[in-house]
C-alpha cells in the first residue's frame, strides 16, 4: 500500500512517537510505501526525528508553513502544500494526526478522492477550559472534518465518548486503537534502578514520585506542588521528578523556592524518548495531574514498568488506572485528595509493588507497537474493501 502519514509537528510527545512506530512498522512489517508529510517542530518541545535514529528509515517531506497556530494566509499554503504532495505521491490511504495537520489533510484527501482517509484523535482539539468561542469553532472545525474521513481512530474509548458527545461523529464511525510503544525497555527498567537514581542524586531511602509531562498550561504542575507542600511534612523522604521541559519552567522553580519546596523537586528537563525507561525505573510511582489529555502514554508506561499511579479522572486514565488495583483515580483539580493519595502511595511499599506488578500483567501486551499497527492497518483494508464493495 502507498500510505501518507501527515502530522502538524513531529516534537517529542506521545502523538508523535505514536506516528513514527506506525510509520515504521508499515514499512518494516508490511513493506508499505510510507511518506510523513510534517511541519517543522518549532518550540521547547524538542525534535523526535532529529532524537530517534530510527526515523531515518521514514521518508519525510516539510512543509514550512505547517504550524500550529491559526494563521489564515499559511494555512492555505500549507493546505496547497498537502495538495500538492498527495498528487504527487498518489497515497491509497492518508492517516492525518492533531488538529491542523488533521484538518488541512482530511480536506485535500476527500477532494482528491483518496480510497482510505482516517484520522487518529490523540486528544480533542476542544476542552472545557478553552473560551467558549475558541471552543465552538474547534468542535465546528473537527465536525466539518469528520466527515470528510472514513473513520476516527480513538486512542482510548473516553475519546470516543468525548467525540459522540460532541456531536463530531457517530459511535460507528469510531474505532478504539490503543498507542503503541516499545514495551521492552520498560519492562526492563528496574535493571537502571540503582544506576539511574545515583546520576540523579537521588538516595537509597528517597521515595521518588515522577510526572512526565511537557511544563505547560493544563498540565497539573501547579496542583502537583500545592499538594506537595503537605506530602513532605508527611513524609521528607519524598522527592518529585518532573520530566520535561516547556514554556513555564521558570515561574514552576520559582514558585518552588518561594516554597522552600526546591530539594523535594528535581527538573530534568527534555530529555529523549530513548531515557524515560530508564527514568520511570528510578521512580516508585507516577503522577499525572493534566487536565485534559487522550491516553497519556506516561501512564501505560509506568504500569507496564510496574510502577503504581495517581491520576486525575480524566479522559481516558480510567482505561487503564483502577482504583485499587493498579493505582488510584482522583478527581480533577482535587488538591486535597492529590495530597492525601500521594501520601498514601509513599507510605506503603507493599501497595506500591502490588499494583505497579498488576498494572505490568494487565497492560503490556495491549500496548505493544507492532499490534497497534496490526490493528491500524487492517482498519485501512476494511475501509479499502467496503469502499470496493460499494462501488460495486
Amino acid at each position: 500500500m502507498r500510505i501518507a502519514h501527515l502530522i502538524t509537528r513531529m516534537i517529542i510527545g506521545g502523538a508523535q512517537e505514536n506516528t513514527l512506530f506506525c510509520c515504521r512498522d508499515l514499512i518494516e512489517q508490511y513493506q508499505d510505501d510510507v511518506l510523513l508529510i510534517t511541519g517543522p517542530a518549532l518550540g521547547p518541545e524538542g525534535d523526535l526525528l532529529s532524537t530517534d535514529a530510527t526515523a531515518q528509515a521514514v521518508p519525510t517531506l516539510y512543509v514550512d508553513s505547517l504550524r500550529r497556530s491559526i494563521h489564515p494566509w499559511r494555512d492555505l499554503s500549507a493546505y496547497r502544500a498537502i495538495r500538492a504532495a498527495l498528487i504527487q505521491f498518489k497515497p491509497d490511504v492518508v492517516h492525518t494526526h492533531s488538529a491542523k495537520a488533521g484538518f488541512l489533510g482530511r480536506l485535500a484527501a476527500h477532494r482528491l478522492k483518496i480510497p482510505v482517509v482516517v484520522h487518529t484523535v490523540h486528544g480533542a482539539p476542544f476542552h472545557p477550559y478553552q473560551h467558549f468561542v475558541s471552543r465552538t469553532l474547534f468542535t465546528g472545525c473537527e465536525r466539518f472534518a469528520a466527515r470528510r474521513c472514513h473513520r476516527l481512530i480513538s486512542v482510548a474509548d473516553a475519546m470516543t465518548d468525548l467525540l459522540v458527545d460532541a456531536q463530531v461523529a457517530d459511535r460507528d464511525h469510531c474505532t478504539t486503537i490503543y498507542s503503541g510503544m516499545d514495551i521492552e525497555p520498560f519492562l526492563d527498567a528496574e535493571h537502571h534502578r540503582v544506576t539511574t537514581r545515583a546520576e540523579l542524586g537521588l538516595e537509597p531511602q528517597h521515595i521518588v514520585i515522577g510526572k512526565i509531562a511537557r511544563l505547560f498550561h493544563l498540565k497539573g504542575h501547579d496542583d502537583l506542588i500545592t499538594a506537595a507542600a503537605g506530602v513532605v511534612k508527611a513524609c521528607p523522604n519524598v522527592r518529585f521528578l518532573l520530566i520535561g521541559d516547556g514554556i513555564l519552567r521558570d515561574s514552576i522553580e520559582q514558585r518552588l523556592q518561594d516554597q522552600g519546596l526546591s530539594e523535594h523537586f528535581l527538573l530534568t528537563g527534555l530529555v529523549p524518548p530513548q531515557q524515560i525507561p530508564k527514568l520511570i525505573g528510578a521512580m516508585d510511582g507516577l503522577v499525572h495531574v493534566s487536565l485534559r489529555e487522550g491516553l497519556a502514554r506516561a501512564l501505560p508506561q509506568a504500569l507496564i514498568a510496574s510502577k503504581p499511579v495517581i491520576s486525575y479522572d480524566v479522559d481516558g486514565a480510567r482505561e487503564v488506572v483502577l482504583p485499587e488495583i493498579t493505582g488510584l483515580l482522583i478527581p480533577p483539580r482535587d488538591v486535597v485528595q492529590l495530597e492525601q493519595s500521594l501520601i498514601r502511595l509513599a507510605s506503603d511499599a507493599d501497595v506500591r509493588t502490588k499494583r505497579g506488578q498488576e498494572g505490568c500483567r494487565r497492560f503490556a501486551d495491549q500496548f505493544r507497537h507492532q499490534q497497534m499497527t496490526s490493528e491500524i492497518r487492517q482498519l485501512y483494508l476494511k475501509i479499502a474493501g467496503d469502499s470496493l464493495g460499494n462501488s460495486n
